[in-house]
């Protein structure tokens, strides 16, 4: 993928804020398997892990910064290099539990967007270039689909599933597919008139090798600017729905967290509501400059215009 000398990639990394971005996500993402590895770890050695111990001696623990100029924080025995952005009301360590927390938010988003991605695409491939009756059916969907409250249908499916990851993971996986199969519908239709297309046909190809030969590889930006905007989102529906309660259970899911920390901010501890806060927003902000420069640099009209 790319145009003349230099590809997609060479181009993004020279751009100040994608380039940003990206070692932002590059960096959530070494955190997500960092916590996925301890995760692990702890269901194998059936252990409780070391973000859900509790410590009643070390409650309330400000970040390491703090304490260093705190001589009664430096008598306490804590070494200086312990709970790192402090410590929650139970005594568990504020890092860990973001850096778990950032587990969750790629999960959610690669699992939805998993489910939500392949039926779009094939929803979109097949009423764009079959039009008539199938895309009839497929605009029916789609109509259907978006005339549901979608939050209200999250937290049904939760509901019904059961509360945990499985059903957000099912909710918004079967809620936000509608974006992407309208987006590739009408790149499809755009294709399908083509003479490589119609030349394709006249020479006798079957449907599905046009369609996964010929209109697939040219609706792939589609789906990758798609999968860029609708992660962000995905992991904000699941931060909104945890904060709920009906979300993620036992595990600390960022929605956990600032539902737990929002009552002890009056107490004055801040810490945990606020580099929760900060994970949220450096993830969805880093995901969106992606998109937008995706978008810039894969669209034909933007970068036609552009020329």
């Amino acid at each position: 993928m790319g145009l003349g000398s230099e590809s997609i990639w060479d181009r993004l990394w020279q751009r100040r804020g994608a380039r940003a971005a990206l070692l932002v996500v590059i960096v959530a993402f070494l955190a997500a398997l960092w916590g996925e590895a301890v995760y692990r770890h702890g269901q194998f050695t059936g252990r409780t892990p070391g973000y859900n111990t509790v410590n009643e001696t070390q409650r309330y623990l400000p970040p390491a910064p703090l304490r260093w100029f705190d001589k009664s924080a430096q008598a306490s025995g804590v070494s200086p290099w312990a709970y790192l952005l402090g410590s929650d009301n139970l005594g568990r360590d504020v890092l860990a539990r973001v850096v778990q927390g950032t587990r969750i938010a790629f999960h959610v988003g690669i699992v939805t967007s998993l489910i939500a991605l392949p039926l779009g695409v094939i929803l979109g491939c097949l009423g764009g270039y079959f039009g008539g009756r199938v895309d009839s059916m497929v605009n029916w969907l789609c109509a259907t689909v978006a005339s549901l409250p979608g939050l209200l249908f999250i937290l049904a499916v939760a509901l019904v599933v059961g509360r945990g990851l499985m059903g957000l993971y099912l909710g918004i996986g079967f809620t936000t597919w509608v974006g992407v199969c309208r987006n590739v519908r009408a790149e499809t239709i755009k294709h399908r008139d083509r003479p490589y297309i119609q030349a394709a046909q006249v020479l006798g190809y079957s449907s599905y090798r046009i369609l996964s030969h010929h209109i697939l590889p040219n609706v792939a930006h589609i789906v990758l600017i798609c999968f860029s905007l609708r992660f962000p989102a995905a992991v904000a529906t699941e931060v909104f729905v945890s904060f709920l309660g009906i979300g993620v259970q036992n595990e600390p899911s960022w929605g956990v967290m600032i539902n737990n920390a929002r009552l002890r901010l009056w107490q004055g501890v801040w810490w945990e509501m606020t580099f929760v806060s900060l994970a949220i927003f450096a993830l969805v902000m880093s995901f969106n400059v992606l998109a937008d420069a995706l978008r810039d640099e894969l669209d034909p009209a933007l970068r036609n215009s552009d020329q």
